[in-house]
């Protein structure tokens, strides 16, 4: 019986062989024949469609505190004491430095001491007046001895009001030698030490008090971008935001958005001549205290909305130095070329001015596939988060089919095993 088994083995192993030959020539006359014409190419394209999109123009800037104080010796005399840690926040009326006010309060006493007997000089005038006033009535006296009386009490009133206002500036003096806070912020570096002799001949600088909450950014627009923005207001083809109602956003130097909105203050009404920009200025909330003055940043500005606007994905226009295009597929289902003007981005999208209408259909995707005049399939894109779900899908039945000659081959180890 074994001698049998090994001939039988190989003639159904050649038999297998013969039909399966046989089988692929069955499929390839089963085929298309020579000279068939290929299905057009398929293309996912969008319909165009107007619709309203705020006209956002990015703008350079600056970051400006809200508010700056320059904090300055208004007394002469030396330092005793720094008050403050420096990069602190403090408040309005803080103690920032005490200058030395023994001869500020010197200067007080003797004020006070000549109010003292400039009020002594008046009431005894006024006494003086009171015994004159019947005097005169009956003549004991003389009227000019009682009108020198009436122009003492003159004098020493007037002598009260003068001492009064030397003892209000000495006041004041004294007051100056404690240094305080005017406006409530974030302090910078002292400016001078303990010992240093300061105010005199000047107001010497201190220190610098920054209020940077809410923080101010100047944006710089060009002159013809302003100009651009009204005629289109004035042409009707772009309406205005309305007052109070301009958004903007603001982008730091890394790129990164912040994460508070903005709004916009003014426009300056008058063009620089050395750049030939206006200047405008946005408010935001700087609450942790991560924007600081003098950092550049870019800010997107809404100033404007377009109530026809037609967008377009950047992937879908090509550019070359004749200018920028896209492919369109025509009623007939074959490709045009059109020439457009695209010259604003938002976001993916390019905002297209000139060369399009609403229902125009633009291919996204094939591009590499098509030409003008030859007919296509147009499918409706949907979008590139839509293409990833497909290419994964579109991978299962590639692995399933890597697995059949695996299990094929498994079969046939398995037939010649028994």
């Amino acid at each position: 019986m074994r001698s049998y088994s090994r001939p039988l083995r190989l003639t159904a192993s050649v038999l297998f062989t013969l039909s399966a030959l046989s089988a692929c020539g069955q499929k390839k006359a089963e085929g298309p024949p020579p000279g068939a014409a290929m299905p057009p190419p398929e293309v996912a394209v969008v319909t165009v469609a107007p619709k309203s999109l705020t006209v956002t123009t990015e703008l350079p800037g600056r970051l400006e505190a809200s508010r700056v104080a320059q904090v300055r010796a208004r007394a002469a005399g030396i330092v005793l004491k720094r008050e403050f840690r420096e990069g602190s926040d403090v408040k309005a009326g803080t103690v920032l430095f005490r200058i030395d006010p023994a001869p500020f309060k010197a200067t007080y006493e003797s004020s006070q001491a000549t109010v003292a007997r400039a009020e002594a000089n008046l009431a005894q005038a006024n006494l003086k007046v009171q015994r004159y006033k019947p005097l005169v009535e009956t003549n004991a006296i003389s009227k000019q001895e009682y009108d020198d009386a009436l122009t003492a009490q003159k004098q020493a009133a007037a002598d009260v009001a003068t001492s009064r206002a030397a003892r209000q500036t000495a006041s004041l003096n004294l007051g100056y030698a404690t240094v305080t806070a005017p406006i409530s912020g974030r302090v910078g570096r002292a400016q001078v030490t303990e010992g240093a002799l300061v105010g005199v001949g000047e107001a010497t600088p201190l220190a610098t008090v920054q209020q940077v909450d809410p923080i101010y950014v100047n944006l710089t627009q060009s002159s013809t971008e302003v100009l651009r923005l009204q005629r289109a207001l004035a042409a009707g083809q772009l309406t205005g935001v309305g007052k109070g109602q301009a958004k903007v956003t603001l982008l730091t130097e890394d790129g990164q958005t912040y994460p508070h909105p903005g709004k916009l203050l003014f426009s300056d009404l008058s063009v620089d001549e050395s750049s030939g920009a206006v200047t405008l200025r946005a408010e935001f909330p700087n609450p942790d205290r991560f924007l600081l003055p003098g950092m550049y940043v870019r800010a997107q500005l809404g100033q404007a909305v377009n109530q026809q606007a037609i967008t377009v994905p950047q992937q879908a226009v090509t550019r070359t130095p004749g200018g920028a295009s896209v492919m369109l597929v025509g009623q007939d289902g074959k490709v045009v070329s059109q020439t457009i003007k695209a010259d604003t981005a938002q976001g993916d999208s390019w905002v297209v001015s000139e060369g399009l209408k609403a229902g125009d259909r633009v291919i996204v995707e094939g591009l590499q596939k098509v030409k003008p005049g030859a007919p296509v399939k147009a499918i409706e894109w949907k979008g590139p988060a839509a293409a990833q779900p497909a290419s994964a899908n579109a991978a299962q039945p590639a692995s399933a089919t890597a697995a059949q000659p695996a299990t094929a081959a498994q079969a046939e180890s398995k037939s010649k095993s028994n």
